[in-house]
């Protein structure tokens, strides 16, 4: 009786212990393997030289260019992009910072600014660190190892930094800068662009209004627009640039289509329009005004090959690519 007390005990205890023992991890937390570190690069000799006026908010901070470029690359390209991609991004910035320090910026106390709206983003090490988890480490390699190796070079035109825009992803094409802007820049032509739309975040997207948010929207910046009877009639005689709207009539007043995009908050002016449902349907394609380099398409290119020189010259028309110093 007492051996069989024993044995149903033991048995007990076990019925307990042996799922522990399968759920039991491999390794306690503290035994978990850390994420690889990778040294830190830092920028060239050219872009440690120049010191820019960087303003952040309200307050006004001196860094070097390159420290700049770190920052700007982390905010306005995926660490997750091909090197040869993050390349030509670091040199479309440091061209761009170029271009507005040259041209008199917008900014009377700095060189350039952190606001995306103004001129480029721009994000800390700690802060990009603190969204990368344990990418952290690899991810700022990536970065400052781009930066670092294309020290210097700048997209030139006739000897001087070009206006050097760039947007997430364009449908297919890029656009002419007079179609967006008001300017023909010789540079800033539209070319092909090889875009993975599949593999794009939100690259194609459906957005609705009804006839009143429409006129609501559309009225307070142009009231004198005619916008009565069926709403299906008031967007007509469309000029498209292949698939990005040049100008469309809205109600009679005839607009950009980059304007209609800012007035509705479109993701881009590469859209269709239909009526559904007493609705105004707009069925959108790409990120971003669409001049000079798509992101995405020289992610592209980068994975099909192409060197960070060969997808700038593809997407800047004409320009050289080569070492320049603030004078």
């Amino acid at each position: 009786m007492r051996q069989n007390l024993i044995a149903s005990v033991v048995l007990i205890a076990l019925l307990f212990t042996i799922p522990v023992l399968f759920l039991r991890p491999e390794k306690e937390p503290e035994e978990q393997d850390e994420a690889e570190v990778f040294p830190q690069v830092e920028p060239g000799e050219m872009d440690a030289a120049s010191t820019l006026r960087v303003k952040q908010g309200d307050t006004v901070t001196e860094m070097s260019l390159g420290a700049y470029l770190q920052g700007v690359v982390r905010a306005e390209m995926p660490a997750s992009f091909e090197i040869e991609a993050l390349k030509a991004q670091t040199v479309a910035a440091r061209t761009y910072t170029l271009y507005k320090i040259r041209t008199g910026g917008n900014h009377a106390d700095a060189d350039i600014c952190t606001d995306s709206k103004c001129c480029q983003a721009w994000i800390s090490r700690e802060a990009a660190a603190d969204n990368w988890g344990r990418s952290a480490s690899a991810n700022e390699y990536k970065i400052d190892t781009a930066v670092a190796e294309t020290d210097g070079m700048t997209m030139l035109y006739d000897g001087s930094p070009i206006l050097a825009v760039f947007h997430s992803s364009s449908a297919g094409r890029t656009r002419n800068s007079e179609d967006v802007w008001s300017s023909e820049l010789p540079y800033l032509r539209a070319v092909d662009s090889m875009e993975e739309g599949d593999g794009i975040p939100n690259y194609y997207s459906r957005v609705e209004f009804t006839p009143e948010k429409f006129k609501e929207l559309f009225l307070a910046k142009h009231p004198e627009a005619r916008l009565t009877g069926d709403a299906s009639g008031w967007l007509t005689n469309f000029v498209m640039d292949n698939l990005s709207v040049k100008t469309v009539d809205v109600g009679g007043v005839t607009v950009r289509g980059t304007e209609l995009r800012s007035i509705l908050s479109l993701r881009s002016a590469a859209f269709e329009v239909s009526a559904a449902d007493g609705k105004l349907v707009f069925y959108v394609t790409g990120f971003g005004h669409g001049v000079g380099m798509s992101q995405y398409g020289a992610n592209q290119m980068a994975k099909a090959g192409s060197t960070y020189l060969e997808i700038l010259t593809h997407y800047y028309t004409g320009v050289s690519v080569e070492p320049y110093a603030l004078g």
